[in-house]
């Protein structure tokens, strides 16, 4: 793997301007985590002239540093006082990186106003210019390793989900749900959760975002489950909405059909070059014209990897178009107040049509079941 990631740190470097003495400094630790293979918290990584370092905070003694980083970097350690960012901008400035450099690509969306100040500070008449999300571009277009990743974090949600529906629940709370899934999760292979575990029973269902109440499952409710599981850092996201304990009523399958209908018709649209914001139209559209365009979502989906929000994201707003090889999510929901309501969401990898088309992960079944 240490090619790859030598490659994204050359593709990095064709950005901002390597080749007319700039550096980079890269501090979100998702980015040093792409380029470097591994990292622990806090630690960043310098693109010098010369040379590729990651400066790393201070470890305990039974432990790397770094954990599984690339072999070709070199490691330095900040100090126990030190801030492994301004001991990167000291170290280019004193040239114990090599050939000394005449700017500073920073990445201002990570670094505080103080922290900022202290890297000019470290290496006084060094330019400070902005990386601006260069790197969170590169990540966009994933390589089937990164794919391969995803896929079984996907895997593993699909069945610690499936094993929760095995299960009685009702007379059981929301947080014990969610605790229990979030253990099946590590049970079946998982670094941990993706996000917070979301369990919406009755009127807390079909919302995007829930935090698992002591609630008790009852017969009738809707039940929503919006779950993910994270694997060698690449983080996946699925939500299913079911009846519990009896058939459902004429209005749950009215609108259950809906949100099924509107989300089915976003996962199609996922294509090379279509516009991010034709598939949120795509799925949008339908919900309002069924009367339900109060209260819905900002985005219908958005990008996935190592973390579980990134680009593209699938807005209105959104003027970007989709590639080969990007992980989106579509998860469309209509909450109703004091009703509840019903959230399909699915992982997949925009794929050509030549290919087969969009490639679902999560395979859990999204039929209608009453548990």
């Amino acid at each position: 793997m240490s090619e790859v990631y030598a490659a994204r740190r050359t593709r990095l470097r064709d950005r901002y301007g390597a080749s007319h003495g700039a550096a980079a400094l890269v501090c979100g630790h998702a980015n040093v985590r792409y380029l470097a293979g591994g990292a622990p918290p806090g630690a960043v990584l310098l693109l010098a002239p010369d040379q590729d370092v990651l400066l790393c905070p201070p470890a305990p003694a039974q432990e790397s540093p770094a954990g599984r980083t690339d072999d070709a970097l070199r490691l330095v350690e900040a100090g126990e006082s030190g801030d492994p960012a301004v001991a990167a901008a000291r170290l280019l400035h004193t040239g114990g990186a090599g050939t000394a450099a005449q700017s500073l690509a920073v990445e201002e969306d990570h670094l505080t106003v103080s922290r900022h100040r202290a890297l000019g500070a470290a290496a006084p008449g060094l330019a400070l210019t902005d990386l601006a999300g260069a790197v969170e571009q590169l990540r966009v277009v994933k390589d089937e390793e990164e794919v391969s990743r995803l896929r079984i974090a996907a895997e593993i949600a699909d069945q610690a989900l499936g094993e929760l529906l095995e299960s009685i629940l009702v007379g059981r709370t929301e947080r014990h749900l969610a605790l229990e899934l979030e253990r099946r999760l590590v049970d079946h292979g998982a670094d941990g959760r993706a996000f917070p575990t979301s369990v919406a029973t009755g009127p807390h269902s079909g919302r995007r975002i829930h935090r698992p109440t002591d609630r008790r499952v009852e017969e009738g409710d809707f039940l929503t489950v919006g779950l993910g599981a994270q694997y060698r850092g690449y983080r996946c996201s699925v939500a299913r909405t079911f009846v519990i304990g009896t058939s459902p009523a004429d209005w749950q399958i009215e609108l259950y059909e809906l949100v099924f209908a509107a989300q089915r018709a976003g996962r199609e649209a996922l294509l090379p070059g279509v516009g991010c914001r034709d598939v949120d139209r795509t799925v949008r559209q339908r919900l309002v014209a069924a009367g339900h365009g109060e209260g819905l979502d900002a985005c219908t989906g958005h990008g996935v990897g190592l973390e579980i929000m990134e680009e593209p994201q699938l807005a209105p707003a959104s003027m970007g178009k989709l590639d080969a090889c990007v992980p989106v999510t579509v998860g469309p929901g209509v909450h109703l107040p004091g009703r509840g309501g019903v959230r399909i969401d699915d992982t997949l990898v925009v794929r050509p049509e030549a290919d087969g088309g969009p490639e679902l992960l999560t395979i859990t079944t999204k039929e209608l079941l009453a548990l």
